[in-house]
């Protein structure tokens, strides 16, 4: 009986024992599948946060550039509408120089018509003393001859004495020029001959007088005639123009960006 019931029973225990180690191998199987999967699981996570990662540094690379951009955008609208500002102010500037120096002394002048002089007479008389700069505060003095040169204006009629300009009249309105006073007097007689030579009697020269006939004399020249004021205005009305076109086309561009910003606002 031992015997027949030993015979069945070895093959049922080897039966659980096989059992047994299938199970516990099955386990190391599933347990060696599952650190697998985890491992493989957690590398597509790690995977994924790092492509969301990058891009999301993409995007704030962008914004940061976007950012530097409009940052450098303004810093030069800040500089060129400086640069405006600086135009029109020394523009103004210049004008107020120029409206108490040229532009008075052209509303002041006196000789304001043009016509034709007949040189009628043109002698030298007596010197003329002038004093020169010889260092700081030592002054010495010269000669130099007065040449006297008396003219017909055809418009009028009248005998009138003829200057060079404004600031000989105002040195000496009995010459006809006034040199600059140096030592040498034998240079400033020599140019004085020059040009009473070349103002012949019976020649005619283009002159300026006084239309009211408040001054009798006439000048030969003007230093502040029309072309003199046209000139002199010129540069600072190019400097005020460009500094104004400077402020407008940033004003401009900025309102511009604004309404493009609310358009497309409003898009999405």
């Amino acid at each position: 009986m031992g015997q027949l019931l030993g015979s069945p029973a070895r093959p049922f225990q080897q039966s659980v024992r096989t059992a047994s180690s299938v199970s516990r191998g099955g386990r190391g199987v599933s347990g060696k599948m599952f650190f697998v999967t985890g491992a493989k699981s957690a590398g597509g996570a790690s995977s994924g946060g790092g492509a969301t990662r990058s891009i999301y540094q993409k995007f704030r690379d962008v914004d940061l550039l976007d950012k530097k951009t409009v940052t450098a955008l303004k810093a030069g609208e800040d500089r060129a509408i400086l640069l405006g500002l600086a135009m029109v102010i020394a523009s103004i500037m210049m004008y107020f120089v120029l409206g108490i120096t040229i532009l008075r002394s052209y509303a002041s002048s006196v000789w304001t018509e043009e016509s034709v002089c007949i040189v009628v007479n043109s002698t030298i008389t007596a010197d003329v003393n002038c004093s020169y700069s010889c260092g700081s505060d030592c002054w010495r003095g010269s000669k130099y001859p007065c040449l006297q040169v008396y003219v017909s204006v055809n418009t009028t009629g009248r005998l009138s004495r003829l200057s060079h300009n404004e600031e000989s009249w105002d040195s000496n309105f009995e010459c006809f020029y006034v040199p600059k006073c140096q030592k040498d007097t034998a240079a400033m007689h020599h140019m004085i001959v020059n040009i009473s030579e070349r103002l012949k009697p019976h020649q005619q020269v283009p002159c300026y007088y006084d239309p009211s006939d408040q001054q009798e004399s006439a000048l030969l020249t003007r230093l502040y005639g029309h072309s003199a004021v046209f000139y002199s205005l010129f540069w600072p009305s190019c400097m005020l123009t460009g500094g104004t076109a400077i402020i407008f086309m940033v004003k401009l561009t900025q309102y511009l960006s604004i309404m493009c910003e609310q358009v497309v606002k409003i898009k999405r």
